[in-house]
Parts: C-alpha cells; structure tokens; sequence
C-alpha cells in the first residue's frame, strides 16, 4: 500500500482544540482552524483563511461550509477519492461497504506483530 501524503502546515498557523487537518491537506501560513473545524483530504486552504467553529474546509481551492450541508461536502469530497488517497482502495459501489476490505488489510499489518515480544 502507498504511503499517502502528510499535511503541511505553514508558520503561524492557530490548530485550536478538536481541529482535524487530513491526509496531503496543506494550511497556508497565518490561518486559523477554530475549534472543532475540519481541513479535509487533499484541501488547499491558502494564508489567511480561516475555517470558523465545527465548519469544514473542503477542495482545491477550499470550500469552507457548515456541518450541516451534508451535499455541498460531499459534492466536492467524493471526487478528492478518501479510500484511494488514504487506503489504496477502489469506493465500494452505493450500498457496499469499504470495511471487510479495511479489515482484511489492518488484520493482514496487525497480524505481523503476532510473535512480538515485549522489552
């Protein structure tokens, strides 16, 4: 599986309490991402943005939206392909789901520390 990319972090950035930045999200230098706010997967949030209390940063460029619009994240979400960036996996088709595959992975990593030995 590829190592998916990190997130960059510019100077002067505030990460307050609760905020999540993704994998490859980059935060420009002097923004601000208030408490419980989202920078998600492969965003771009250029200097001197800011991502208000719980909303979310979305996209390249960002979107920034509130919690509650559900569509317009997604609308932008989907396509930055979370599954394929983080886990190397396809979107399992509507109505399936990505986790016997995720668990078949994360068992198949547990599973080589099986002999370890505490020191």
């Amino acid at each position: 599986m590829a190592r998916p990319a990190r997130c960059r972090v510019e100077d002067e950035v505030f990460l307050a309490t609760a905020s999540r930045v993704f994998n490859g999200a980059r935060i420009g230098t002097r923004s601000e991402v208030r408490i419980n706010g989202i920078v998600h997967l492969r965003t771009v949030l250029p200097a001197d943005s800011m991502v208000p209390i719980g909303w979310v940063a979305v996209g390249d460029p960002a979107r920034i939206l509130p919690p509650e619009d559900h569509d317009g994240i997604w609308a932008v979400q989907k396509d930055l392909d979370f599954p394929g960036y983080v886990f190397g996996l396809e979107r399992p088709a509507d109505g399936e789901s990505l986790m016997p595959a995720l668990s078949e992975r994360f068992g198949r990593g547990l599973g080589r520390h099986r002999d370890d030995e505490q020191v």
